[in-house]
């Protein structure tokens, strides 16, 4: 009942009695009417909340947790329904029209009693954690206009029967797990006006039925699993105006007119989809837009000119997409503009002028781009309000524009991966707001100006990779009280830690290594209590004087927070204390190899729980491994490898290691038996226990080790026999029992090992057939069985193994043919050696292969006699021939010899090139025409007509020359780039192989470098490292797929007549197949430029290159061979130029490269030196650690005009 009615109804019963005693009044059956009148509908109104109060009472029992205590406390039946806690009644008839119990902690489900609150026009439970499906009862709810359930835990399908509230306007589900697909059904409700479904698990596409609501407003499908294209009918709903579709698997372009139809439009956010295609260029049409979001597309095209009229956009996000072009000038129109992300693209150019123009700009973020050109100074004077500002991973040069400490609003500015140059500028310190400065990997040189120090509220600080000078301030963490992270590897810093680092409390990630600092490391360290992460490697710290301990672990037990320790390549000469034991539990990654550790591996160790990774390779360390290393359950990783002094057995306790991924013991004195208990430890993938002194054999149970890859126990005393278990090992790649005292015979399962890349039984004992069941090792690459007592023949099966490259059966008691064909044609004499009873071709120094079957030597007469008379009738055929042929010769004596004229021209090198063309061409391949031999054959001088080219003669009688061949055709015939060697033609047959290059008159860079009668110049060489970079870097990311050359030199570096140098000789190189970025090979190249990891596994990479072009930089510069004698069994050119670099350039420069009356010498050191600080970051042991050919070359091209102003000066 309303209100009147109320009064009316007290009135009348607070006067009744008056009424009615008044006899014969006219309105007494009246007012007895309207008495009972309002009586009736008094007790229906009663009735109904009662229904109500069910509903809801209904509602609170379903609640399994009340957190705030809400509901439990005030819907009660002591007080009235209206005035419980989120309940709203209408005053016409005094029901439930609004339920809000939003964000109250509640925990339950929906009752299907909800569905009698039948005045219900608003429902909101949104915030909580209400779990379950709606209930089809609320279907009943037909007055129903807002429904929000956003923010539960519902799930099940998007039920169908919302399509049923006639009255519905706004449906919001989002931020819960409903699942399946849209139902079509639910675009029936056609008053809907917004619809919001996002950050649920649905998927399908959208129904085409959407084009039903021709009232929504606002339409948000984000963060689902959506699939297919947009249906058109979306894109007609001209009263849209935010429209949310991120987060899918969307695709398809977007409709050039699509602004037409949206006019309404204000937010269009379509980010992290697969849309493809170009950005509308009418996109100006949606003028009322306010957010664009269309970042992590694939999107392609440039920016449309017309973006700059959306004046009323606050937001662009365009980033991760495959836009190119520049960035138009236009984009200086948006002046309401506050957020620009277009990171991650193709765009190149300048940055626009017209940038600072944007006033409101707040964010500014175009990393990853190939954006150039130098900053704008002014970029801060227009922008009083930029808080984030992100150039990194550019190609911009020039210096840091001092104007850039007057941005005070910076928060973050983040200008890493370019190419700048020059000193910091001391204002950038004046940026007090700054909390992130991120500058690594640019050219950056002078000291670290003070004023960086100073800046109170910075959090972290990246210099890494950089050339910065000069030590530490003394004051340094004095000004620091909030900084969290600073890096400051990969420079030229020097002297000592301050303590003063100290006091910058709050530090957790700290990286300086790769400099020259120096001193006894800091035992300030162990003040930073909060430090997780410590990197020092590589640089010149001790031990303190006056203990042989290295007793900086005591103070770094202070440090309870820290997870990973790097203290690597530092001579820090001296004993682990037992308070290693101390260490954070938390600590979980120590890397202190080649570190000159000493004395033995304290038992404490044991008490790291937490840690997963342990290297400490390449020491002095002495003695037994502790057995509580076995405490360790945690540990992934234990290298010990080449300490050459661990003696003792290996303790069963290591056999509790039960998570031990990757074991390293070689090169050590551990002596006795391997315990069959490592057979165990089931996550075993890489084992290498090889140059000790093992005993007894290896344990069967490690032939149990399904998931093992790499297993080497070579160099020991094993002893028995292989059994049939090891074809097991059926994912195995690497296998070396060689240099031991196996015996018995290799058992025919080893065929199961499909996957092995590498088996060596070399050095043992093993006798018996080789089995035949090899040719099943389709992945084989390597085998080696020589120095055994094998017999019988070589299997034929072998032929079929395509990748195998290196075999060796020599001193073994083998017999019979050798097979022809597949890998064996790369084979050469000294894979068979001393097997006396084999034979085959001639090249293989062997006897050849005779027969003496009777049925044979029949066969061989009946053809004799069948071929002599064949030879009499052609002998008379011939004659009659002859005579005719003679005649007509004579007649076109002169057309013949004209053109054979014309065919020698260099035109014909464009078609097929015979033999004898190649031996005309090279007067019969005379000595005299010699330009130079290699590892697989011989290159020519030859002269076609007028024109000189080059000709590559193949050795085939080498073994892998076939190969060799093969790939040097394979990479060549495709790449084309100016400073890679033009193969122009090839001549192939059985047993010639040649190819025709272009003739460098200028021959190889290793003659200029090493031969007294030739000089080159500063620049010359500079240019020349150049020329070879680009060539690497064509190879490496602009072909179709990554070419490692895996054999650069200087010889391999040929020089045209303008001295510009050409790489060549591809016969070693490696086709990285796409998305692969490592792969593995026997084959090696030349000793001196090998990688470690090409070396000792031979893991073939892009890095791989780098680290020989670092060491072609080293000898470019210094003149001095990486194979000269006086880089003995300890020394190398690396560590040579490591130990004089940067104190003692003038020790390691050729000396024609320094005039000593010269003005600039010492300008000409620094950049010297900075070239040789570029080939040791090219040349560390660890790949991942090298820089990328790109980086490397860009640091070139900039110490190139540094060189060049200090030589014109």
């Amino acid at each position: 009942m309303g209100i009147y009615a109320l009064v009316l109804v007290h009135f009348l019963y607070s006067n009744i009695n008056t009424i009615m005693k008044r006899k014969n009044n006219f309105f007494s059956p009246l007012v007895v009417s309207i008495w009972h009148h309002f009586l009736i509908l008094s007790a229906t109104a009663e009735v109904n909340l009662k229904t109500d109060e069910a509903a809801l009472l209904a509602l609170k029992s379903y609640l399994t947790s009340d957190t705030y205590n809400i509901l439990t406390s005030n819907w009660t039946s002591t007080t009235s329904v209206c005035q419980w806690i989120g309940v709203t009644c209408g005053s016409r008839h005094q029901r439930v029209t609004a339920l809000d119990i939003s964000n109250m902690g509640l925990i339950g489900t929906i009752p299907p009693h909800l569905g009698n609150l039948s005045f219900l026009v608003s429902l909101d439970i949104s915030s909580n954690r209400f779990h379950g499906i709606l209930p089809q009862d609320l279907s009943n709810l037909h007055r129903l206009e807002f429904i929000n359930v956003t923010s539960n835990k519902f799930s099940g399908d998007i039920p169908s029967w919302f399509s049923l509230l006639p009255e519905l306007q706004h449906l919001h589900l989002a931020f819960n797990s409903f699942t399946g697909i849209i139902p079509p059904a639910i675009f029936n409700a056609s008053k809907l006006e917004s619809l919001v479904l996002g950050v649920n698990q649905l998927q399908g596409e959208i129904p085409n039925e959407i084009g039903n609501l021709q009232g929504l407003t606002w339409l948000s499908l984000g963060s689902n699993r959506l699939t297919g294209l947009v249906p058109l009918s979306l894109f007609n709903i001209s009263s849209l105006r935010r429209l949310v579709l991120t987060n899918n698997s969307l695709s398809g372009n977007l409709p050039v007119d699509i602004c037409s139809n949206l006019p309404e439009l204000m937010v269009l956010a379509l980010s992290n989809n697969e849309f493809d295609g170009q950005i509308p260029l009418d996109i100006d049409k949606c003028s009322n837009l306010q957010i664009l979001s269309l970042s992590f597309n694939r999107f392609t095209g440039v920016i449309p000119r017309k973006i700059g009229n959306l004046t009323m956009i606050s937001s662009l996000y365009l980033g991760r997409n495959d836009l190119e072009g520049e960035i138009p000038e236009e984009i200086g129109y948006l002046r309401n503009l506050e957020i620009l992300d277009v990171q991650n693209c193709s765009l190149s150019g300048p940055l626009p002028f017209s940038i600072s123009n944007i006033t409101s700009l707040r964010l500014l973020n175009l990393y990853g781009n190939k954006l150039s050109g130098s900053l704008p100074p002014d970029m801060c004077l227009n922008m009083p309000d930029l808080r984030a500002f992100d150039l990194g991973n550019n190609q911009f040069s020039g210096t840091i524009p001092k104007e850039f400490g007057n941005c005070t609003s910076l928060s973050d500015l983040f200008l890493r991966e370019n190419n700048l140059i020059g000193e910091l500028p001391m204002e950038i310190g004046n940026l007090f707001n700054l909390g992130r400065l991120d500058l690594h990997y640019n050219f950056l040189t002078g000291p670290i100006p003070s004023t960086i120090f100073n800046m109170s509220n910075i959090r972290g600080i990246s210099f890494l990779g950089n050339f910065f000078t000069g030590s530490l301030p003394a004051d340094i963490g004095l000004g620091l009280p909030n900084l969290e992270e600073l890096y400051l590897g990969y420079n030229n810093l020097t002297g000592s830690i301050p303590n003063s680092l100290s006091n910058a409390s709050n530090i957790f990630r700290l990286g300086i290594g790769y400099n020259n600092f120096s001193g006894p490391f800091p035992r300030s360290f162990g003040n930073l209590k909060r430090l997780e992460y410590l990197n020092v490697n590589d640089n010149h710290f001790t031990r303190e004087p006056s203990s042989p301990e290295l007793t900086f672990f005591d103070s770094l037990t202070n440090c309870r927070h820290l997870r990973q320790l790097w203290i690597g390549y530092n001579p820090l000469d001296g004993n682990l204390p037992a308070s290693v034991g101390n260490l954070s539990s938390s600590l979980d990654y120590v890397y202190a190899a080649y570190s000159e550790i000493r004395g033995s591996m304290p038992r404490e160790i044991g008490y790291l729980s937490g840690l997963s990774f342990l290297f400490l390779q390449g020491n002095y360390l002495s003695g037994f491994i502790p057995s509580s290393i076995g405490n360790l359950e945690n540990l992934q990783a234990l290298n010990l490898y080449g300490n050459k002094m661990i003696s003792g057995p290996i303790p069963e306790e290591l056999c509790n290691l039960k998570n031990l991924g990757f074991l390293s013991l070689g090169n050590n004195e551990i002596c006795c038996s391997i315990p069959a208990c490592l057979g165990n430890i089931k996550s075993l993938r890489y084992v290498y226990l090889d140059s000790n002194k093992l005993i007894f054999s290896i344990p069967p149970s490690l032939w149990n080790l399904n998931d093992l890859l790499h297993l080497d126990v070579s160099s020991n005393f094993l002893e028995s026999s292989l059994p049939p278990e090891i074809g097991n090992l059926k994912v195995a790649t690497l296998l070396n029992v060689s240099k031991n005292q196996i015996s018995g015979i290799i058992p025919s399962t080893i065929g199961a090992m499909q996957n092995m890349a590498e088996l060596s039984f070399a050095e043992n004992r093993l006798e018996g057939p080789i089995p035949e069941s090899l040719g099943n090792m389709v992945a084989l690459e390597s085998l080696d069985l020589s120095h055994n007592k094998l017999s019988g023949g070589i299997p034929k099966s072998l032929v079929g193994l395509s990748h195998l490259n290196y075999l060796n059966v020599s001193y073994n008691r083998l017999s019979g043919e050798i097979p022809t064909g597949g890998p064996f044609a790369n084979f050469s004499y000294d894979s068979f050696l001393s097997n006396e009873g084999l034979c085959g071709a001639a090249r293989l120094q062997t006897p050849a292969c005779r027969s003496n079957s009777p049925h044979r030597k029949r066969k061989k007469n009946v053809l004799l006699i069948v071929l002599i008379s064949l030879m009499a009738a052609s002998i008379i055929m011939l004659s009659v021939t002859l005579t005719i042929f003679l005649v007509i010769r004579c007649r076109k004596r002169k057309t013949i010899i004209a053109t054979h004229q014309a065919d020698s021209s260099p035109a014909t090198l464009h078609g097929r090139v015979s033999y004898h063309d190649l031996q005309q061409a090279t007067n019969g391949f005379s000595t005299s025409n010699l330009l130079g031999s290699g590892s697989y054959g011989s290159v020519y001088k030859a002269t076609f007509g007028s024109t000189i080219l080059a000709v590559k003669v193949f050795n085939l009688q080498t073994e892998g020359a076939f190969k060799s061949f093969d790939t040097e055709c394979e990479v060549l015939r495709n790449v084309r780039h100016r400073n890679l060697a033009k193969v122009i033609n090839s001549c192939s047959n059985v047993d010639f192989k040649a190819l025709v290059l272009e003739y460098m008159p200028n021959g190889n860079l290793d003659d200029w470098l090493h031969s007294e009668s030739c000089s080159l110049d500063i620049m010359q060489r500079v240019d020349i490292m150049i020329d070879v970079g680009s060539a690497l870097d064509y190879l490496h990311h602009d072909y179709f797929v990554p070419v490692v050359h895996c054999d650069l030199k200087p010889s391999n570096v040929l020089l045209d007549e303008d001295m510009v140098a050409h790489v060549s000789d591809f016969g070693l190189a490696k086709l990285l197949g796409v998305g692969e970025s490592i792969a593995q090979t026997k084959t090696l190249a030349t000793i001196g430029y090998i990688a470690p990891e090409f070396g000792l596994e031979g893991l073939v990479s892009t890095r791989c290159d780098i680290y020989s072009y670092g060491i072609m930089l080293m000898e470019m510069f210094t003149r001095k061979k990486p194979t000269d004698e006086q880089f003995a069994e300890n020394s190398s050119l690396r560590g040579w130029i490591r130990q004089s670099w940067p104190h003692a350039m003038d020790k390691i420069i050729d000396p024609e490269l320094m005039i000593p009356e010269e003005k600039n010498k010492t300008g000409k050191m620094q950049c010297l030196s900075s070239i040789m600080e570029l080939a040791l970051r090219c040349t560390t042991d660890m790949p991942e650690e090298r820089m990328n050919i790109k980086h490397v070359l860009a640091q070139l091209k900039t110490l190139r005009t540094m060189l060049e102003n200090v030589v014109m000066h």
